[in-house]
């Protein structure tokens, strides 16, 4: 989410790295802030604060000038392979019910699945307050893989949630009786909208917004358009964008433009009638997790763009929109080692990324000279 504040200067905490970020573009990195435990999500608080959320189950608030806060309060997560504490979103009215939610993986009695959690941040924010759950994925089934998971609030004020296949369970994305390999919308008390596209068909959970999906970690509202983009992991090539419709079905594991791990073909091949063409595919594939559109002043170059965290290729790719489409791609702090999860743009128009390691960093990313 990005509030429109004043461009006025952040006093940071930062050791600054000097890096090309391509042939063609260069960027000052500061480090606002380092050693957090496999950071996942982030966004910025009205005042300028930001919150972020760490696999391991922390959840903490940093301010301008890095100085953390541990806040006392979030749900218990199972965090073990590629679970654990997720994203972070504000209630759109968070300047006065500072409501806050966040998705994480949650153990039951027959396995894992995703949940969203809502909570009251205190007014000095030191913990949340008032928790309650407000969602949960169905089934819940073994493994510790493909939870997605992104929180994106619709200009309407519904709540998207993008959610994966669970890795082992893929055939479940073309099922309408549960919810793995799905994107979801629902209210913000966890209710159903009454125009979700599947309220009214017996036998499909009517929290379905669009299906088919693999293992959706990125998720953002188009400025220009307000609809929801996503970009999803593929296995071996695949990795793909798309821009949910309402009761669409996106194909996975029936058409895909990746291979299995082995080697072997997934599903039929490529297209298939009645499933959908994603707007834009990448093989080999690069991992995405995080994304957003950039609006800012900071680079003019890049107004409307994409920019998305790059897992195994530990890269922040730019994706130049033109007329509203996914063009071609720039690949930005190649020389950083650093796998990127999640990206947002700051209320100073600058660009801000986690990385995922023990040692995980929050950066700041600037034009250089």
């Amino acid at each position: 989410m990005t509030f429109k504040l004043p461009l006025t200067a952040l006093a940071l905490s930062f050791a600054i790295i000097a890096l090309p970020a391509s042939a063609d573009t260069k960027l000052k990195i500061d480090t606002v802030v380092s050693g957090l435990d496999h950071p996942w999500g982030v966004v910025f608080l009205p005042d300028r604060r930001m919150l972020v959320t760490e696999r391991s189950g922390g959840l903490v608030l940093i301010s301008a000038d890095g100085k953390r806060v541990e806040v006392s309060g979030a749900p218990k997560v199972y965090a073990r392979g590629q679970g654990g504490l997720l994203d972070v979103a504000l209630d759109p009215a968070f300047a006065q019910n500072r409501f806050i939610y966040l998705s994480y993986s949650e153990a039951g009695d027959r396995g894992t699945g995703t949940a969203v959690s809502k909570a009251r941040l205190s007014d000095d924010g030191a913990r949340l307050e008032h928790p309650q759950v407000i969602f949960r994925q169905v089934p819940k089934l073994p493994g510790s893989n493909h939870f997605g998971s992104r929180l994106v609030f619709a200009p309407d004020g519904t709540l998207f949630v993008t959610l994966g296949e669970r890795s082992d369970y893929r055939e479940q994305a073309q099922r309408l009786d549960g919810l793995l390999g799905k994107v979801v919308r629902i209210n913000a008390d966890g209710s159903v909208p009454k125009d979700n596209p599947f309220v009214d068909r017996e036998g499909a959970r009517p929290e379905i917004y669009s299906y088919g999906h693999r293992n959706p970690q990125s998720a953002a509202i188009n400025p220009e358009t307000g609809k929801l983009w996503i970009v999803e992991h593929g296995a071996r090539g695949g990795d793909e964008i798309n821009i949910p419709e309402p009761g669409k079905n996106y194909g996975w594991p029936v058409i895909s433009y990746g291979v299995n791990y082995d080697g072997s073909k997934i599903g039929e091949g490529t297209a298939k009638a009645g499933m959908e063409q994603p707007a834009k595919y990448w093989d080999p594939s690069f991992a995405p997790s995080g994304m957003a559109f950039y609006t800012g002043d900071l680079f003019p170059e890049w107004k409307g763009d994409l920019f998305i965290g790059a897992l195994k290729s530990e890269e922040l790719v730019r994706v130049d929109i033109t007329d509203g489409k996914p063009g071609k791609d720039e690949r930005l702090l190649s020389d950083l080692g650093e796998r990127i999860r999640d990206v947002c743009q700051g209320p100073d128009g600058a660009l801000y990324v986690l990385t995922d390691s023990s040692n995980g960093k929050l950066l700041r990313l600037s034009p250089g000279n």
